[in-house]
């Protein structure tokens, strides 16, 4: 398979070719990397959204929108789907490179995690990325700077001018449509969590609504993880059955029914104390190929209504 990181290279220049239109900013540091304000000082949009979504799962993924119906009010929902959900999502999207650099503290994403390839999906996958430049998307309320790059340039063993760091605001609208684009990602990570094969995922197709932009970036994170514990949909094709399908979706967490922000709260807003279980799609069908399907789990469209301020 191509370099996951040179495809999303790909993508980057194509936001940096359409930096105007997109409503992202983009900056070159002293030392030579660039960083792409995708919401955090620059307005963004649904568009960058998109785009930063498809470039997180290094360009195997189709992202795009629709509008549904929630609470009887119509929400722009973001669905992403990939033949390659084990390379898309685990070793590309998943937000699994905790930043905390000279004062700067961010969340990355993206195919640099597969040039480190230290978490334990990549064992799983088999898999560790090989190219000369990287790109690491950073969720952050502020851009990162030469230091964040030096640090991501070492970790994978690239020279600091081939680093390419799309920024984005969790309150920004790029923020609420790019993590509208994980409900995939998280069914994904709880069958491999569970000790299902992620190379037997063999397509997913899933959907969650943007949420709306609140004030706060600790608002922003209740919402967007509500949109997905509680108004996401994955439909799964996968090679063998597992006695443990009954565990993906959040229906199955003892805290399942209690908005994120009381759950934040209860944890000092502390992304990683989190329970790692509370981070699944709210509903998820699997197709099992020659053997039949199994229904999991289901939305609760109230507690939405109310976390997204339509009550």
């Amino acid at each position: 398979m191509e370099s996951l990181n040179r495809m999303a290279v790909e993508l980057v220049d194509e936001a940096i070719d359409f930096a105007d239109e997109l409503a992202i900013e983009v900056h070159e540091l002293d030392n030579g990397a660039v960083v792409l304000d995708f919401g955090v000082d620059a307005l963004g949009g649904v568009e960058a959204g998109l785009l930063l979504a498809e470039i997180q799962t290094g360009g195997l993924a189709t992202v795009q929108t629709g509008v549904r119906d929630l609470e009887g009010t119509p929400r722009t929902y973001v669905e992403v789907s990939t033949d390659h959900p084990a390379m898309a999502f685990l070793a590309a999207q998943k937000a699994g490179w905790e930043l905390s650099i000279e004062g700067f503290e961010g969340l990355g994403s993206g195919p640099a995690r597969a040039l480190v390839a230290e978490e334990e999906e990549f064992q799983r996958i088999g898999y560790r990325d090989a190219a000369d430049f990287t790109v690491l998307a950073v969720e952050s309320d502020e851009l990162p700077g030469e230091a964040v790059a030096e640090h991501v340039a070492e970790r994978t063993g690239v020279p600091t001018s081939s680093v390419f760091l799309p920024t984005f605001s969790t309150a920004s609208l790029t923020g609420s449509v790019a993590l509208a684009g994980r409900a995939g990602e998280l069914a994904t990570f709880r069958l491999s969590e569970l000790g299902y094969d992620p190379l037997d995922v063999l397509s997913v197709t899933a959907s969650a609504p943007v949420a709306p932009v609140p004030g706060s970036d600790n608002e922003a994170m209740a919402r967007t993880n509500d949109a997905l514990a509680y108004g996401s949909r994955v439909h799964a094709t996968v090679e063998t059955g597992f006695d443990r399908f009954d565990e993906v979706a959040s229906t199955a967490g003892d805290e399942f029914g209690t908005p994120f922000a009381e759950i934040f709260a209860d944890h000092e807003w502390d992304f990683y104390d989190l329970p790692v279980e509370l981070f699944a799609p709210a509903q998820v069908t699997v197709d099992v190929i020659g053997e039949g399907v199994e229904v999991i789990g289901g939305t609760d469209e109230a507690l939405l209504a109310e976390s997204f301020g339509l009550r």
